[in-house]
């Protein structure tokens, strides 16, 4: 399997395993089956054809209840990843999640690009079969089903070719799959001693990641042993950026050290 490594400030390297070909296919196929059976639920067991039936004389009612019925289908991917820390419910099955280049959790606006562009690694052909559409060429049959195979192998093809398995959307969002093969011991590097009585100063570390605790963590601990001063501002800065926390310590030490801590409380005892 291929690993990417990731070296943070102080030069610590960090290594994961990417997800390969076969594990995200096999997560992306769990997903779907999901899709259609929410499809066949809706239209069958609620009957979707007497709506149609009902609203015959008029098309825009029935295209909109259409349009409805297709939105957490359509945005199946996008959700899921934003709610469940990078994963789909295939790609929780397949111990696979998404991540930022740099180890931390992805912005929204990330998983939006990746999402957005699947239309460009796996329905290109629609895009093409416009253009071709709109012009007038001889076998055009032929050249909308080659269109179609090769507008749904874009992504396949990335995924397999690219250093870092990425998909045209993993490389603008600059995310990346990765596999979660070292659960356990992930989990184990996050630990921090807590008093029974401990009482947490920050509810917003929950919006940090397992990941990113992990990493600063490690970034606090190699600063602190070197008394690098540079790093621990630095890591306090972007600990406060991606967790909107507002300081009420003044000392980065000290400050970093208790959100570490709070992050373990609430994690613990969710």
């Amino acid at each position: 399997m291929k690993t990417l490594q990731i070296k943070t400030a102080q030069n610590i390297n960090i290594n994961f395993t990417v997800a390969n070909v076969g594990q995200r296919l096999l997560a992306f196929l769990f997903d779907n089956i999901l899709k259609f059976a929410y499809i066949y639920f809706v239209y069958y067991v609620f009957d979707f054809q007497a709506v149609e039936e009902t609203f015959s004389g008029d098309t825009w009612t029935v295209q909109a209840v259409g349009i409805l019925v297709l939105i957490p289908v359509t945005f199946y991917t996008l959700y899921s990843e934003i709610l469940m820390d990078g994963q789909t419910l295939g790609k929780k099955l397949l111990h696979v999640k998404v991540i930022n280049v740099d180890g931390f959790k992805p912005s929204v606006s990330d998983y939006t690009m990746r999402w957005f562009l699947r239309i460009v690694d796996f329905n290109l052909f629609i895009l093409l079969a416009v253009y071709i559409q709109s012009i007038t060429i001889d076998d055009s049959d032929f050249l909308l089903g080659l269109t179609f195979v090769v507008g749904k192998l874009v992504g396949l093809l990335l995924i397999l070719f690219t250093p870092n398995n990425q998909r045209f959307g993993d490389i603008i969002a600059n995310t990346v799959v990765i596999y979660l093969k070292d659960e356990v011991k992930f989990s184990e590097t996050i630990l921090e001693e807590l008093a029974d009585k401990y009482v947490p100063t920050y509810p917003n570390v929950i919006k940090l990641s397992d990941n990113d605790a992990r990493i600063i963590k490690n970034t606090f601990k190699t600063a602190i042993k070197f008394n690098d001063y540079k790093t621990l501002i630095k890591l306090r800065t972007k600990i406060i950026e991606v967790t909107q926390i507002k300081s009420i310590h003044k000392s980065d030490r000290e400050f970093i050290s208790v959100v570490l801590k709070d992050y373990n409380f609430y994690t613990q005892n969710m």
